[in-house]
């Protein structure tokens, strides 16, 4: 049939005509970093949560806060490059490290948690990633007014909810912030795409932005995976 004889040009996938060659060549940095992030996390996890090292979630929202402002404020250039990815590591493992309340919880209900709730993060974030890619220049831009709203009263919804205790609340939030940080992702992406057009080739900062939506998804998924299963062996009983 001529349908199977066809041939499918995968490198016309891979191709973005509408990003400019010097962006594509930053978003390969940015990628790169990231997927060094991601082990460098999954090594603060493991000593978290195996070797029972740097236990206390102060002491890991302290490390990253503290590496994160260090970036913030280290200037951009060729010659502070090799300290920034240090820090850029060093930020990526205490998050890792951050994990390991959520991840001893998910082990405690049901261990296989942990890999669906990697999984279903890592189709997310590359669906969404892929989406802000493909389309067109600036299209999502306009989501950044919207997300930081309700992210405002997500943050509201949280100090409410420390005071009232609802169960449902903490479900709605959960499954609405996860809703916001899928936006999060496709915002984020064109804003990285639109900042290296004009000039900003940070990729170690905009590695952060990406960094951020991931790990804030793989936690949501995991509470609300845990919950449900929770639920699942109380109706079991």
């Amino acid at each position: 049939m001529d349908f199977l004889d066809r041939n499918i040009n995968f490198d016309a996938l891979l191709k973005f005509s509408h990003i400019s060659a010097s962006t594509q060549q930053h978003l390969k940095r940015v990628y790169s970093s990231f997927a060094v992030c991601m082990l460098v996390a999954a090594a603060g996890a493991y000593v978290n949560v195996v070797l029972r090292l740097l236990q206390g979630s102060f002491l890991s929202f302290a490390g990253s806060l503290g590496m994160m402002l260090w970036l913030m404020f280290t200037p951009h250039s060729h010659e502070t490059e090799k300290k920034r990815l240090g820090i850029l590591a060093g930020f990526a493992f205490f998050s890792g490290v951050g994990l390991g309340p959520a991840l001893n919880l998910c082990i405690a209900i049901n261990p296989s948690i942990i890999p669906t709730a990697f999984l279903g993060t890592a189709v997310i974030f590359t669906c969404f990633s892929l989406s802000a890619l493909y389309a067109r220049r600036r299209s999502f831009l306009f989501l950044g007014g919207v997300l930081m709203s309700a992210l405002s009263l997500l943050l509201l919804s949280s100090l409410v909810n420390l005071f009232v205790g609802s169960v449902i609340l903490f479900k709605m939030h959960m499954y609405i912030g996860l809703l916001v940080m899928c936006g999060f992702v496709l915002f984020d992406t064109q804003l990285i795409i639109e900042k290296a057009e004009h000039g900003d080739k940070d990729y170690v900062w905009h590695c952060v932005d990406l960094f951020l939506d991931f790990i804030t998804i793989f936690r949501k998924l995991m509470v609300i995976l845990a919950m449900n299963e929770k639920e699942k062996k109380k109706e079991r009983k």
